[in-house]
């Protein structure tokens, strides 16, 4: 979770069992409710959250987090569902930079309390682990293994989470749609898992096919309405599928606590220099399909299976490979997609994105897949506050 949040909602306790808002019993979350929640807040801020994994030294295998977050001793370095991964939570900030500012602060408190023995990480997916991993010892934990069974402690995987506001309900349903559209393009930018078990699994990332065996993965649904996704909620929590909305684990999701889109589609970055190019690419696009809602000139959302069509190229071939124009179903080189992306968005990026362009001619995983798996791990713990 982000440090603060977005929105002035110190009534608001989630959405768990009967859907409720406010202080009170009974108030139900309908699309009133939700309308309200996503309209207070603060247009254009951002906040991130980022996953990381703690390594042992004299074999790159994963080791337990709990020590080194005891030492940490800072709220925005927090545990996570697997045992050896922890969590940057940043503030609320007014633009990118001053999130990946933060970033870089609790990147060293992190590797400052690994000590000799241990290193941090930011590995989208282990490359040398091929099984399950121990959960951490929480109660929510233990209420994902009984829901999830083996497949929860598979789940090893580290993404770059960037929350965006738009301070208006029906703003953020049209960019919600937008940047649906675009899941592709932005997980090619930033594939950087090509192994896994040791081996090379042949594609840019594997980590969403590892996430893929749990359910409410992938491209998220469209979302006709505030109305509907309550509805929609309610329909899951009544039912006992999930506990809360925070088993809605699509790509790109409305945040009910932060009043946000929560953009889950990044695999998590080696360096905060690289994790700085696509985060501004991604606050300058908010902004710009901000301003296309505000024009009336967003496309009606996409058919989910054309997205997920792309979606599957943009993991198997990363920037290498093409997509297909959602309407037409023209084939088009990624390259020249996110070339041209850049340069639509470039307008809203103070400073100017060719540090995104760098990532596009020189994707990281080519350099990964020089490393090896075994070279990776050791090269990313070298890496870590870059």
């Amino acid at each position: 979770m982000l440090g603060a949040p977005l929105v002035d909602a110190s009534g608001f306790h989630g959405f768990t069992g009967t859907p409720t808002y406010g202080e009170g019993e009974g108030a139900p979350l309908d699309g009133a409710l939700l309308r309200s929640l996503f309209s207070n807040t603060v247009r254009g801020t951002v906040g991130f959250e980022e996953e990381l994994l703690l390594v042992r030294r004299d074999d790159w295998l994963p080791a337990d987090a709990a020590a080194v977050l005891a030492g940490i001793g800072d709220a925005r370095v927090k545990p996570e569902l697997p045992a050896c991964q922890l969590e940057i939570a940043t503030a609320v900030h007014a633009d990118a930079a001053g999130a990946i500012d933060e970033l870089r602060s609790c990147r060293a408190l992190i590797a400052a309390a690994c000590g000799p023995d241990l290193a941090a990480i930011a590995a989208p997916v282990h490359p040398l682990l091929g099984g399950p991993t121990p959960l951490s010892p929480t109660e929510r934990a233990a209420r994902l293994g009984a829901r999830y069974r083996e497949i929860i402690g598979r789940q090893l995987v580290s993404s770059l989470q960037m929350h965006l506001a738009f301070g208006d309900a029906d703003c953020t349903l049209g960019v919600y749609h937008a940047l649906r559209d675009l899941l592709p393009e932005l997980a090619a930018l930033a594939g950087a898992a090509p192994f896994a078990a040791g081996r090379d699994t042949g594609l840019c990332s594997v980590r969403p096919v590892i996430a893929s065996q749990l359910p409410r993965q992938g491209v998220p649904p469209i979302i006709a309405s505030w109305d509907q996704l309550a509805d929609d909620l309610a329909w899951m929590v009544r039912g006992g599928a999930v506990a809360d909305a925070s088993e809605w684990w699509w790509e790109l999701r409305p945040h009910l606590r932060y009043g946000t889109l929560e953009l889950r589609v990044l695999d998590v970055q080696a360096t905060t220099d690289r994790t700085s190019a696509i985060a501004r690419l991604v606050h300058a696009l908010a902004a710009r399909l901000t301003d296309l809602h505000h024009l009336g000139e967003l496309q009606p959302p996409a058919p989910t299976w054309r997205i997920a069509e792309n979606r599957w190229a943009a993991l198997r071939d990363g920037v290498g490979g093409e997509l297909l124009d959602l309407r037409t179903g023209e084939a088009r080189p990624t390259r020249r997609c996110l070339h041209d992306l850049i340069d639509a968005t470039e307008p809203y990026a103070p400073g100017g994105l060719d540090d995104v362009r760098a990532i596009v001619e020189y994707p990281p995983v080519e350099h990964l897949r020089s490393l090896g798996p075994e070279g990776v791990v050791p090269w990313l713990a070298e890496v870590f506050t870059s």
